[in-house]
């Protein structure tokens, strides 16, 4: 008798493929959280093989805060061409032009919690029921308690104690009027299973992620790309550094680690002797202990 096994990986990505088609039939109008990263790169690519002779039957969305990196946006209008799939780009200095949130002002102003009004608008406009998204349990605490579907109520806010039992992969999606879901098909993946699916299916990524020289400065530890967003204190010395970025965010939040790690096997080596997460180099992570949980509980919830 012959046996049948999976690697890990296979694994993964059957489990990542059955919750992407089980949104897909329990729900109306589902799509894709799209922020440019390497995780939901990789659920794009999932969403694609789940689907597959066919095209994504859901749309990418971006919420477009205005801060992004030039390479990123580059990167995500060449994957919509290369994969035929609709875009929906929600804009955050439109919310501000029109009056629907204001701009932080200071050193450490940043418009990752401005993003929240856009989201929902954008959810609302297109009456999308179910958005997922490329969060991993491992990424952050907050994100631990998520469970494959996330309800949201109708004013999009997330309370980790009603959260739905999913045993035995059985997922409730019933909702009333107004609510929708955030769905993590990736829960399960680690930072290093996306790297070495990236490597096994030979993804491509944005150059960010590899090693390259670019002008940063250090602030609160954190190392940040120079840019036009950010205001510099006195003693903070812009020089040219060899770095690359672990995460993708905006480019006022989103921290460097000094690397010469040019491949994908150089990257695989260095996050395996890594002993802080990739999220440490976030900005906003950083702004109280609990700020992931708190952006959550007040809308906001991209990745």
């Amino acid at each position: 008798m012959s046996e049948y096994t999976l690697i890990h990986l296979k694994e993964l990505e059957a489990e990542s493929i059955y919750v992407i088609r089980e949104t897909f039939a329990q729900f109306n109008k589902p799509a894709i959280l799209f922020s440019g990263g390497k995780d939901s790169i990789v659920l794009t690519h999932l969403a694609k093989k789940a689907f597959w002779p066919a095209k994504i039957p859901f749309p990418l969305v971006h919420v477009d805060t205005g801060h992004n990196f030039p390479e990123t946006i580059e990167f995500r209008d060449k994957l919509v061409e290369d994969f035929g799939v609709d875009l929906i780009v929600g804009s955050v200095q439109q919310s501000i032009d029109e009056g629907k949130v204001s701009e932080e002002v200071g050193f450490n102003a940043t418009r990752n919690r401005l993003q929240i009004t856009t989201l929902l608008d954008t959810i609302e406009a297109n009456q999308f029921d179910a958005c997922m998204g490329g969060a991993r349990r491992d990424e952050e605490k907050a994100r631990a308690k998520e469970r494959f579907f996330s309800h949201r109520d109708e004013f999009g806010q997330w309370d980790p104690k009603n959260q739905r039992p999913e045993l035995w992969n059985l997922f409730n999606g019933l909702k009333h009027f107004g609510e929708n879901f955030r769905v993590f098909p990736i829960s399960n993946w680690t930072e290093m299973d996306i790297w070495q699916y990236i490597l096994l299916k030979n993804i491509e990524l944005p150059q960010l992620y590899f090693s390259h020289k670019r002008k940063c400065f250090v602030r609160n530890g954190t190392i940040l790309s120079q840019s036009d967003y950010q205001e510099l204190r006195p003693y903070e010395e812009v020089k040219e550094m060899q770095i690359r970025f672990r995460t993708m965010g905006d480019i006022t939040i989103t921290g460097a680690v000094e690397s010469n790690a040019d491949s994908l096997e150089k990257i695989i080596g260095e996050v395996a002797a890594a002993r802080n997460t990739e999220r440490g180099g976030r900005a906003d992570d950083q702004r109280s202990e609990t700020a992931m949980e708190d952006r959550k509980k007040r809308r906001i919830f991209l990745e």
